[in-house]
């Protein structure tokens, strides 16, 4: 009787070599592929008709069986995060068999689909001050944009939307805010529109306000969490921007949302970093780590990555005292292109004593596709587009601030200090 009831649960799971657009396929590509593929988006070609989608049946069968696409980098074992792009087996399946029998249409139907609550509106919203030109083709091109935010006391954002002013040319961007007037000083020296940055802006940022990567929509700071814009602050985009084969415009603007009333906690950064970087050309296998002791009780909020061109796994874990190793973020075909903010989906406790470590993996000979050098070159710590970085950023709140803040930022700073020293 057990064999009869999971061979009919299975056949339940399994796809149907019938399936149809109408009924399987369209909701996989709602869920997973539209938000992207369709006009005035990012993706190359619109994926929001059956017309459209059946010319691409089996383009879209093998980027989901390979993974390519949608383009979600963290794999098991890793955490449970918000905006998941990750197809399931079953839907892979789906989608293959669909392809494998003519990509059929099936019967129309018509779900009438509940509309949803428009989020608050923004506080403000802040614009590049004039277009940027892109010519029709070259290499991509990452570059940097003031912004006066004009505030004449601080503010405290709860709530940010990137808003893309060109969605075919703009890959991803980062926000920053600058005290120092570095940006500015800079964008005054280069010919143009902002000025070119790859890896940092040229500044040491006040704060960051974060980043956007095709799929983000509106990012919700976490409850009692602001970030400070601070009074006077530039705002600065650093926009990775590539080529569509003809010259195109873009005008980006964030629109944020302020928070009635201050925040009732500390959003802090515990950044896991290594310049120890030095890696050899030609050789296959190079990693580096970081590691840190909490010294207080902590939620984890937030887990940012970075790295640059020939990494190839970023991982991250947490060691509880007394407790198991536990895998918090799994990369293992790291893509510069494709860098996000994980927001977990349940926010985790650690107690103090948890180890926190990072490692990142590098690959710099001719078998790594994404290696820009041709033949490989030695590779070290850097900014450039060419050298490389580490850095596993994990964004906490201290559970009792008022015991407890003051501790956890001494020990960051100590935790600074030493790694200055030891350079």
């Amino acid at each position: 009787m057990k064999i009869f009831w999971l061979s009919l649960l299975l056949a339940k799971s399994l796809p149907s070599s019938a399936a149809t657009y109408s009924r399987d396929v369209a909701p996989i590509l709602d869920r997973h592929c539209v938000q992207c593929h369709r006009a005035g988006e990012v993706g190359p070609f619109p994926l929001d008709t059956y017309e459209a989608a059946r010319k691409h049946a089996r383009q879209i069968a093998l980027a989901a069986s390979t993974r390519f696409m949608p383009p979600f980098k963290p794999v098991p074992p890793s955490l449970t995060f918000h905006r998941e792009r990750r197809m399931s087996s079953i839907e892979i399946r789906t989608l293959q068999a669909w392809a494998s029998t003519g990509a059929p249409r099936g019967i129309k139907t018509s779900i009438p689909s509940r509309p949803a609550a428009p989020p608050p509106p923004p506080s403000e919203t802040w614009r590049m001050l004039s277009p940027y030109d892109l010519p029709a083709d070259g290499p991509d091109q990452y570059r940097c944009f003031v912004i006066p935010t004009q505030l004449k006391d601080a503010r405290y954002i709860d709530a940010f939307e990137f808003l893309p002013g060109n969605r075919r040319v703009v890959h991803h961007a980062l926000m920053f805010f600058d005290l120092s007037g570095a940006a500015r000083k800079l964008d005054a020296e280069s010919d143009g529109p902002g000025y070119p940055c790859f890896g940092t802006p040229g500044f040491l940022p006040t704060s960051s306000l974060g980043g956007w990567s095709p799929g983000n929509g509106l990012l919700q700071m976490p409850p009692g969490t602001a970030i400070k814009a601070p009074a006077g602050a530039d705002l600065v985009f650093q926009i990775h921007y590539h080529f569509t084969g003809k010259p195109e415009s873009d005008t980006s603007a964030v629109a944020v949302r302020y928070s009635e009333k201050p925040p009732q906690k500390k959003l802090l950064d515990i950044p896991l970093t290594s310049k120890a970087i030095d890696i050899p050309a030609g050789q296959s296998r190079y990693e580096v780590t970081d590691y840190f002791e909490l010294p207080v009780d902590i939620t984890l909020w937030q887990i940012i990555p970075h790295a640059h061109f020939i990494a190839r796994e970023v991982r991250a874990w947490a060691t509880p005292p007394g407790g198991l190793r536990k895998p918090l973020l799994t990369i293992t075909d790291w893509d510069f292109n494709w860098q996000d903010i994980y927001q977990l989906k349940t926010p985790l406790h650690l107690k103090a004593g948890t180890l926190l470590e990072m490692q990142v993996r590098y690959d710099n000979s001719d078998a790594n596709a994404r290696n820009p050098n041709r033949p490989p070159q030695r590779v070290l710590w850097g900014p450039g587009t060419t050298d490389e970085m580490a850095g596993v950023h994990f964004n906490v709140t201290v559970d009792n601030e008022a015991r407890d803040l003051e501790d956890l930022t001494h020990s960051l700073w100590g935790k600074m200090i030493r790694a200055i020293r030891q350079r």
